[in-house]
């Protein structure tokens, strides 16, 4: 199981040969020089960032792809991408004020349309109940996605709820597939990891946001690279089969 350290400190792709890191598209995309990354890495559309703010995606599909095209090309050692899926918890949906189905289609969709252009995105799957991943998955195999034969499959709208037996039937169900898990921690790795091609997570800023800095340029650990490799060095730790391939 390969996991991303995720940080949103774009510098750490120059900083941390051999530790995989996710950053989000948010915040590579002001950046007029990109770093060149010395790690693998993946993007994260910031998705959950955009449909909170604004109920919608306010980035088009082209300049999505164009600044993934850029990231390929300038920054390198891309794994994949995210495409610009939409979430489907409640409190997305009162968001957006569309349906789980609505969110389905349009995540299809904008897979759909960025793989036309030979990005390396991945498709990520939709719902809040098993038969709705289920159903999302149909909607990728009428598209003539053989998920099946994919290398990685994205499960989105799981990392708040991880610690829930709901997830471990979802991730069971989907066996077959080669699923990345998004926001994965302690607790989901241990539940579930061992069925998961990949993961990722930045928790370790959030517990770092409430902790005093560890020298004195850092009023907390929020962004302190040494607290979250010692953070993910942990968290492996503790998950049955964890590495960093």
């Amino acid at each position: 199981m390969r996991f991303y350290l995720g940080t949103h400190q774009p510098s750490w792709l120059t900083r941390t040969p051999g530790i995989p890191l996710m950053l989000s598209h948010r915040r590579l995309a002001p950046m007029r020089r990109l770093p060149i990354a010395v790690t693998r890495w993946a993007l994260d559309s910031g998705g959950f960032t955009e449909l909170s703010l604004h109920g919608g995606w306010t980035t088009t599909p082209q300049a999505y792809g164009t600044a993934v095209r850029r990231y390929q090309q300038e920054i390198g050692n891309l794994d994949w991408a995210a495409p610009q899926d939409w979430m489907c918890e409640p409190h997305m949906l009162r968001s957006t004020g569309r349906s789980i189905a609505d969110h389905q289609r349009l995540t299809v969709d904008n897979y759909l349309r960025l793989r036309e252009e030979n990005l390396p995105v991945i498709p990520v799957l939709q719902g809040w109940c098993l038969s709705e991943y289920l159903h999302c998955a149909d909607l990728y195999d009428k598209a003539g996605v053989d998920l099946p034969s994919l290398p990685l499959v994205g499960l989105g709208s799981v990392c708040r709820r991880q610690h829930t037996p709901d997830i471990t039937e979802i991730v069971t169900a989907l066996s077959g597939l080669r699923l990345h898990g998004f926001g994965v921690k302690t607790s989901g790795l241990s539940r579930y990891g061992s069925a998961l091609a990949s993961a990722d997570s930045m928790a370790w800023s959030l517990r770092g946001r409430y902790l005093p800095g560890c020298t004195a340029g850092h009023k907390s650990e929020s962004n302190c690279l040494a607290y979250a490799l010692a953070w993910r060095a942990r968290l492996l730790a503790t998950a049955s089969g964890g590495d960093d391939r």
